[in-house]
This record gives C-alpha cells, structure tokens and sequence, in this order.
C-alpha cells in the first residue's frame, strides 16, 4: 500500500531523480514534470496528495503555477527556492503554498516536510464538521462555505480558515505570530504583513453585517473575533 502519490515539478532533472528514489523509497508513488506548463497540463490526471514545486521553471514559473492549481485544487504544494533567490514568504503565503525548502536541500528534510504538511492536512480531513454559527454569519470549513445572511460569499480558503479559527475563540486575542503559526502552519519568520491583508479583505467581506460580532484589532497585539455578550 502506497502512502500517496507526490508530484515534482522541477526542470533540473538530476534533482527530481534524486526526489523520486528518496520519495519512492518512503511509500509514495511519484510523478515528474520538468516545466510549468507541464505540471498544469499533468495536475488532473496525475490528481497528487501533494506537490513539490521549484520556482524558476520554464514556460510558466513556480508562482503561475501554484496560481493555476489554487484555482481548482486545495492539494498541498511546497515550494522550492534555491539559496540567494529571493523568495517572497508572503507571496507564497497569498498564493496558497503549504510550506517551502531552500536549495541545496537535504532529502530528509524533504521527506520530513511532506510528511507533516500531509500529518496536518489529515488532521484537518479526519475531524468532525467544523462549522460556527453567528449571527448573519454562517463559516462551515468543511465545504469551505462563507454565508453572510444566508447568501454564499466567494471568499479564498485561506481567509475562510482565518475566519474560522478568529470565530471558534471568540473575544480570543491572538498576534499575528501566532495566526502564520496555526492558521498557516509555516515556521515563518519576520514579515506578517499576509495576515493583514486577510484580516482587511475580510472586513469587507462581513462589514456592517451584525452588531452584535466584530472582527477587531487589537493594538500593538494582534487581532480578535470579538462577540457581545
């Protein structure tokens, strides 16, 4: 029984060789694409657990790519980078990448990233409903559903898990550390502009919707879904 199918979009095909032996030798089945272009076209057919995505890629680069598969597939994707690219945490965060690894890597920590980012994943999958209820406001994470007075809002998944978890602790403060760390699981580090931009968009999503709920800012903290007694 295999644990998964991975598929690696890399052009240098030394370094996806050498992923599929480790991979393979780890349980998993493999799939190769060698550009960008490629890796779109494979997606559908190959249909991965998860993806291993370089960013330099011909045809279409990392970033388009993971643009493309973010349309139409929550399946996980780490990205790439080699050492002295600069790699733009935030718009990895954005696009909807699960986690990254800087070239030269050690396969081991490869294999050990895919099998976290697919520990958490799991994790997500096996639990029950998850669903809250407020009022004018209804955020169901299972089917990935924003009702605001009972009409679905087209909202990115990411904002839907922020929502989420800011509305299951409610009056809960939480920095936006804290938010990269459980909402996105990253070890990230530094710039926490991303949550900002989603706290923002969100608020215009849910602006004006009750009195009685509120997504606030905390100064100088962090933010906090904010229910009236």
């Amino acid at each position: 029984m295999t644990s998964g199918k991975i598929m690696i979009v890399d052009d240098d095909r030394n370094i996806c060789e050498l992923l599929r032996l480790y991979i393979e030798k780890e349980g998993f089945e493999t799939a190769i694409a060698n550009d960008g272009k490629a890796a779109v076209q494979m997606f559908d057919s190959v249909n991965p657990d998860l993806m291993l995505l370089d960013i330099m890629l011909p045809e279409l680069d990392g970033w388009q790519v993971c643009r493309e598969i973010r349309k139409k597939s929550q399946c996980p994707i780490i990205m790439l980078t080699a050492k002295g690219e600069v790699f733009d945490k935030v718009l990895g965060l954005e696009l909807g990448a699960d986690d990254y690894v800087v070239k030269p890597f050690e396969t081991k920590e490869v294999i050990a990233r895919i099998n976290a980012v697919l520990r958490r994943i799991g994790k997500k999958e096996s639990s029950q409903v998850k669903e809250v209820h407020y009022e004018n406001l209804s955020i169901n994470l299972t089917n990935y559903e924003l009702k605001v007075k009972g009409v679905q809002i087209d909202t990115p998944p990411k904002e839907m898990e922020l929502i989420y978890h800011l509305a299951s602790n409610p009056n809960r403060v939480f920095t936006r550390d804290q938010l990269l760390d459980e909402v996105w699981g990253f070890d990230y580090y530094g710039d926490s502009r991303t949550v900002d931009v989603h706290v923002k968009r969100l608020r215009e999503k849910l602006e004006g919707v009750s009195d009685k709920w509120s997504l606030k800012t905390v100064w100088g903290v962090g933010y906090k879904f904010e229910v009236k007694e």
